[in-house]
């Protein structure tokens, strides 16, 4: 088969079953190639950085590999965002670049990024856990095989591949094996780092053992598929938990045992449990410990009290002060588990007051202003926005949010209830990046309702991917929180002067007019009693809808206690 036939056959074997592209001259042989195959479904998209994001969209949702494929030069370097956002937040997003062919390189040939000139490679190395070219078509089988075990061993990450054209149209003789389990989800635990957190779960604080327990559970928790064994941990203990924004859903938000968010968009519940009492033992399970996980560092990790799990030795070694245990969370929670015997005198002597403890903080308000929920607000309030979408959208149904001020309302006040139906790029934030992602995971997913929360903003950047959504029918619900502004940015800049607010204000564009001129539906919503209707009907229509929602740009975002910590300490402290 030629080259370009082995790496599809090879995304195939992977579980692979689409490809989200752009064509172009340095990629032709992959259409033919494409043509030949039954189980992948090429998705066309408008831009090169569209289809990474759908990429990245389809791997978080499905647990698998998201495959792009585009021309170098021009075609990769508008995936760069892309890319970035996938390794910040451990996304397996497997790019394909065509490059000009090896006899030509440095001659100066139409697109020409190799090595010789821009340098493709070098320039995604920094972007990706290994970025290659193959230059010779006998390597290919090998090299392809080393990104596959990197863009599936934990912690995730994306993987660049520079294939020149040649090597897409040599004959490649080699047959591809699959990558085992062993592998790439190998059951990594440092038993005796383990095993020193036992003494934590038994030591005396004042003569007793520790009552105050709390979960802090991070995207690792996500990646590890533990979710179970996190929530049987909470349950046979009464152990509550709270998440980061990254890992929100990974615990029910209705769990008579959960806390909500802790850290950027947190709830009073988490920040009560967590700072204002500081707890005895706190488990920090698979977070990496950075700003917005710790509320702007405030998170104090004592080694008397805080045992922290994570694979990555990295985000341990920078911030951890406790007591550290490299490893899977999975493998430690089910680990713990099998230590039952050790741990059950001290947690049965303390449940009842641990509950005790619990039904306290619980008995105070959860949410920031909940009265906003049910606001009558003309132009709309962002919270009642996002509590009507929570009630219409199935409980089992996907949600993308967006980066600007919906990402706070949502993090605050949408209720997640289950893993991976929550999902944000939420350490790199770029806007517009939900719009291409949910194409990915309605792909991924195509029996499951799946919508998105944006902004104007957010659609000025990416709003031309509904067209790819139209084109191939996806039922996307396109949310925007229309408020006439960069509403993050705006917030801060229009005290400052009448400048700052007009730099960043933006036109009120007709978004519903938009989607139905790029082949969608459209709903253009100004009252809160049109919100479930419009919900309704979405809910029901065959391609993608973008209901444009008149928002007031001049509702505070939900980040009290955040604002409060930030404006309280610093990380130079």
């Amino acid at each position: 088969m030629q080259g370009a036939d082995f790496i599809l056959d090879c995304l195939v074997k992977e579980n692979v079953d689409h490809l989200f592209m752009v064509p172009g001259g340095l990629v032709d042989p992959f259409l033919p190639a494409l043509s030949k195959q039954t189980a992948l479904t090429p998705i066309v998209a408008a831009q090169e950085g569209g289809a990474a994001c759908m990429a990245d969209g389809y791997a978080r949702a499905s647990g698998r590999i998201g495959a792009a494929l585009c021309i170098g030069g021009p075609g990769l370097l508008n995936t760069v965002t892309a890319m970035a956002t996938a390794k910040t937040d451990g996304s397996s997003i497997l790019l394909i670049s065509g490059e000009a062919p090896t006899h030509l390189e440095g001659l100066g040939s139409f697109q020409d990024a190799s090595s010789q000139t821009l340098d493709d490679v070098g320039i995604l190395k920094t972007l990706t856990r290994f970025s290659s070219s193959v230059n010779n078509h006998k390597n290919l089988h090998h090299i392809v095989r080393h990104a596959m075990i990197h863009l599936l061993t934990q912690p995730r990450a994306p993987v660049h591949l520079s294939i020149p054209r040649n090597i897409q149209e040599a004959t490649i003789e080699a047959q591809y094996q699959t990558t085992g389990k062993n592998l790439t989800h190998p059951a990594v635990l440092s038993l005796s780092d383990a095993e020193a957190t036992l003494v934590l779960f038994n030591q005396k604080i004042n003569g007793t053992p520790p009552v105050k327990i709390v979960a802090l559970a991070g995207a690792g928790i996500e990646h590890a598929e533990c979710c179970e064994d996190l929530r049987r941990l909470a349950e046979k203990w009464s152990i509550p938990v709270a998440t980061t924004l990254r890992a929100k859903g990974v615990f029910p938000e209705d769990h008579p045992l959960s806390l909500g968010v802790f850290g950027y968009a947190g709830t009073h519940h988490s920040r009560m449990a967590i700072l204002d009492q500081p707890p005895d033992l706190l488990l920090v399970l698979g977070s990496g410990l950075n700003q917005r996980d710790t509320m702007n560092w405030t998170l104090k990790l004592n080694p008397k009290n805080t045992i922290s799990v994570n694979l990555d030795t990295l985000a341990l070694g920078t911030h951890l002060k406790g007591a550290c245990v490299v490893g899977d969370t999975g493998s430690y929670l089910k680990w713990l588990e099998g230590k039952q015997d050790a741990i059950r005198a001290s947690l049965e002597s303390t449940r009842s007051k641990r509950e005790a403890w619990i039904a306290g903080i619980t008995a105070q308000p959860r949410l920031q202003n909940p009265e906003n929920c049910t606001s009558r607000a003309y132009p709309l309030h962002p919270a009642r926005i996002i509590s009507e979408l929570r009630k219409a959208l199935p409980r089992d149904g996907i949600v993308l949010i967006d980066s600007g001020a919906h990402r706070a309302f949502a993090g605050h006040y949408w209720g997640s209830y289950s893993p991976l139906t929550y999902i944000s790029a939420t350490n790199l934030g770029p806007m517009g990046w939900a719009i291409p992602a949910a194409i990915g995971v309605q792909c991924a997913k195509p029996g499951k309702k799946v919508a998105v929360i944006t902004g104007d903003g957010c659609m000025h950047m990416e709003g031309i991917e509904i067209a790819t959504a139209a084109r191939y029918g996806l039922p996307v619900i396109y949310v925007v929180i229309n408020n006439a502004a960069l509403g993050n940015v705006w917030l801060r800049a229009h005290v400052e002067g009448a400048l700052p607010d007009q730099l960043t204000s933006l036109p009120d564009q007709d978004w519903a007019g938009f989607s139905r001129a790029l082949g969608g539906e459209g709903i253009t919503v100004r009252k809160a009693d049109e919100l479930a209707p419009a919900f309704a009907k979405a809910l029901q229509t065959q391609g993608p809808t973008v209901i444009d929602v008149k928002a007031d740009k001049r509702f505070p975002t939900p980040v009290e206690d955040w604002s409060k910590a930030c404006a309280e300490w610093s990380y130079q402290e």
